[in-house]
């Protein structure tokens, strides 16, 4: 079995009997010797080099992603008969330490302290006496929260990442509360359904997204849910940009109407200069930082690949 490995992998894979590791490069189109093998492990790929394989490799089974979510590669549109597998499981640890960064770094106001570096600036109005939870103070527009100690965590899209989040903002003293498509406890947390979920913004102080990009979940976060939050609320998002309107978001930060928002994922990306967020207030960018280090890949590769052998079902397969 021959298994083509993009150059972005790094991880020794296993040995396998009668398994070939060839490695390729993901930003341009395979040489002709690979276009016989049996699966395409994508990471890092261009749209163009994941079309082009699409169209010249005939023989290809199995297509093993390893993102989270697959939505480059269905938009690519393999033929029904290839199977496709993700990394769902395998993002969780560092996306959740991302988001909390995103998170400590909104509420202990990190971009203002950074600002002020860059001017040379001694911000005393960011040091000493602070209030101590979600005030607006009148002299500075210092928004949002002082400590995590007491504040109130939704995260919406209470999978896997979520359940790795939310012990670490409890471990600061944050109340999670998840939302969910069906309503119940997970992992310990009470989880709302959707139909509720405008009864718990009113108390959010940090709203988090960690939704995928559905039909369903497209702009679900728009001017009804950032105008149920307090004005101090910040909103997170490491899910999906398209599960956000930008348009409204921005309009929310610019009339005050949410305290601020910490972005790592965007409808378009790279985000575009014309984007109005690069210069809304209050607003944390990173350019889609959270889920770039997925761990032990290597052993669901492995895994997958004796399973492939084997004619048993894949983990992970998503189609």
């Amino acid at each position: 079995m021959q298994i083509l490995v993009p150059t972005t992998v790094t991880e020794a894979l296993p040995e396998i009997a009668g398994v070939d590791y060839d490695y390729y490069d993901p930003a341009v189109p395979l040489p002709p010797h690979y276009l016989g093998a049996q699966c395409l492990v994508v990471w890092g790929n261009t749209r163009e080099q994941l079309v082009d394989a699409r169209e010249r490799m005939t023989g290809l089974e199995w297509v093993c992603a390893l993102s989270a979510g697959t939505d480059l590669i269905d938009s690519v549109g393999f033929a029904p008969k290839v199977l496709v597998t993700n990394a769902s499981g395998h993002h969780d640890a560092p996306v959740a330490e991302h988001t909390l960064m995103l998170i400590l770094a909104a509420v202990r106001r990190l971009d203002r302290f950074y600002a002020a570096q860059i001017e040379g600036r001694w911000a005393s109005e960011l040091g000493g006496v602070q209030p101590p939870g979600p005030q607006r103070d009148p002299s500075t527009g210092f928004p949002g929260l002082a400590t995590l100690r007491g504040a109130r965590v939704t995260i919406w899209g209470f999978g896997s990442i979520a359940q790795t989040l939310a012990p670490l903002l409890t471990a600061l003293g944050a109340g999670v509360t998840g939302v969910a498509n069906s309503a119940g406890e997970r992992a310990g947390y009470p989880v709302v359904g959707v139909s509720d979920v405008l009864d718990v913004l009113v108390s959010t102080d940090i709203l988090v997204n960690i939704l995928p990009s559905l039909p369903e979940t497209q702009g679900i976060m728009g001017e009804t849910v950032f105008d149920a939050l307090p004005s101090h609320a910040w909103v997170v998002n490491v899910g999906r940009g398209a599960t956000v309107d930008e348009d409204a978001l921005d309009s929310a930060l610019r009339a005050g109407t949410i305290g601020g928002a910490a972005l790592d994922v965007f409808a378009e990306e790279p985000l575009p200069a014309s984007s109005p967020l690069w210069t809304a207030p209050n607003v944390i960018l990173t350019p889609h930082a959270a889920g770039g280090r997925p761990i032990e890949v290597d052993q669901l590769i492995g895994e997958n690949v004796r399973r492939f052998l084997a004619g048993e079902p894949l983990n992970n397969r998503v189609n």
